[in-house]
């Protein structure tokens, strides 16, 4: 059983408490601009280990008769196709998406803002469609100046302009499908066309990193940079905060750099703001429900390594730089970080220098380290998932699972049949033999039931692994990490 470092019970107690706050605090009516991931928020779980990847849908729940969302999206990125890499859906599919999902869990869905809108064509057809099923949308559009001419952003030829969003519940929940997409824009706008019609609401923001009252240099916050690498993202000591109350609390660098634009439009549109630092601005609870700092500790370092190997596999492929790479060996350093503090990189290294051959090794929640190699018919990572199962099962490591006369036929129909160059089982593709051999033998029943046992565990690849093994692997919730080079020295590896 893998240790926890949060309390996830109550941090949903003392989160929904905290948005009740704020809300009765502006008189009942809140625009809450939701930072980061709503849905599966994996980063969150692997560096708070007890914190659930739902938590914040779950914490909106408890909230469900005061929630109304919204959700933004940029035209240029419906005009641009813009894609979201963890899913592979365009924004404007993944906004679909989200409504299904926000109605599915009884979350009450109010409208679509198409933000920056010039009268994008696809654009255009995005609107028309949501109305064709029912869906209210609203355009907001690009103002000249934003967000430093203050004086022209608070006026009816700036936000003015904008489309009002009619909602009817106290906590309007703003989200989107990426970032960019005009969260805060929105939530000013509606703050500026609530004050002309006479009505008291205010903002907030809610981001789970980095985590105000922890250290600058905790490592729970490093990782937060390490997520943002690509981003170049950096947390530091907010000096407003610091000025005002004389604590010291952490932000980021994007928040520190906007609030003095952001103050001005408080003050603008409502006289005064309601706040002296962008730390104010937050509600985040996190901090306040870390129960072991060391478990969080060593989770942290464990996801900074994660994203610096991560990132090497990036650059193999074409998508990272030499800057991303540095700023991870930095906060490695900066977090005392090494390969050192996961046994299985050596040990999978190792077993790939016995062999020969791509090997892997995984570490399973309780600890244990079971090693795969590569064969004629199991690449590495489906014969690591098998090993894994007969060790938490407590089955003989000689005891094949799978016969070969089930095994081969399918590596022949995959080159034969379906062409493959590689005849080598998939993950998925050995999940389902073992699935059928499980319907005439109890060992490999009793290996399958195992299977929501390895939610947890790490393990650590002697070379890039395929797409396919890598989704099916997060998809049974196991932390993956390569070593940056491929098998082999060809160009094209797909």
């Amino acid at each position: 059983m893998s240790a926890i470092g949060f309390d996830n019970q109550q941090y949903l107690t003392m989160q929904s408490e905290q948005i009740r706050h704020r809300i009765a605090q502006f008189g009942g009516k809140l625009y809450l601009e939701f930072g980061g991931k709503l849905f599966d928020d994996f980063h969150a779980s692997r560096v708070l280990p007890g914190f659930e990847p739902d938590s914040k849908i779950r914490m909106l729940q408890q909230l469900k008769e005061d929630v109304e969302v919204v959700i933004t999206i940029n035209a240029a990125d419906i005009e641009s196709s813009k894609v979201r890499g963890d899913l592979g859906i365009t924004y404007d599919e993944d906004v679909l998406r989200l409504i299904d999902t926000f109605r599915e869990l009884g979350l009450y869905v109010g409208s679509v803002v198409l933000t920056q809108f010039t009268g994008q064509k696809s654009a255009e057809a995005f609107k028309k469609r949501l109305e064709t099923l029912g869906v209210k949308s609203y355009c907001h559009y690009p103002i000249a100046g934003y967000p430093s001419d203050v004086e022209y952003i608070v006026s009816e030829e700036g936000l003015g302009k904008n489309d009002y969003i009619e909602t009817t519940h106290s906590l309007i929940v703003v989200t989107a499908p990426g970032p960019g997409s005009g969260k805060m824009a929105t939530c000013l706008s509606q703050l500026y066309h609530d004050h002309q019609r006479g009505v008291t609401a205010g903002y907030a923001k809610y981001e789970t990193f980095p985590i105000w009252n922890l250290p600058l240099k905790h490592p729970v916050n490093l990782a937060y940079e390490a997520a943002t690498a690509d981003l170049n993202d950096v947390n530091m000591i907010d000096p407003f905060h610091l000025e005002a109350y004389g604590e010291t609390a952490v932000n980021y660098n994007r928040d520190v750099e906007i609030f003095p634009v952001l103050n001005a439009i408080f003050e603008r549109i409502q006289g005064e703001s309601p706040y002296k630092s962008p730390t104010d601005m937050g509600v985040n609870m996190a901090g306040n429900c870390i129960v072991d700092d060391a478990v969080c500790c060593q989770a942290s370092r464990m996801e900074i390594l994660r994203r610096y190997y991560a990132a090497g596999v990036k650059r193999m492929r074409g998508y990272s730089n030499e800057h991303e790479i540095n700023k991870l060996k930095l906060l490695m350093n900066q977090s005392n970080t090494s390969p050192e503090i996961f046994p299985a990189v050596a040990i999978a290294l190792e077993k790939a220098e016995q062999t020969g051959a791509p090997a892997a090794a995984i570490m399973l929640p309780d600890g244990q380290i079971v090693t795969g190699k590569t064969s004629d018919t199991l690449g590495a990572a489906s014969a690591m998932i098998l090993n894994a199962l007969k060790a938490l099962a407590g089955i003989d490591h000689e005891v094949d699972l799978i016969a070969s006369r089930v095994l081969e036929p399918i590596c022949a129909l995959k080159t034969g049949s379906l062409l493959h160059k590689n005849p080598r089982l998939h993950v998925d593709e050995v999940l389902l033999a073992l699935t059928i051999s499980a319907l005439h033998d109890p060992v490999a029943e009793k290996a399958k039931e195992q299977l929501s046992r390895l939610r947890g565990s790490e393990v650590h690849f002697s070379v890039i692994i395929s797409d396919e093994d890598e989704r099916l692997l997060r998809r049974l919730g196991i932390n993956v990490s390569c070593q940056p080079h491929y098998e082999t020295k060809r160009l094209y590896h797909k």
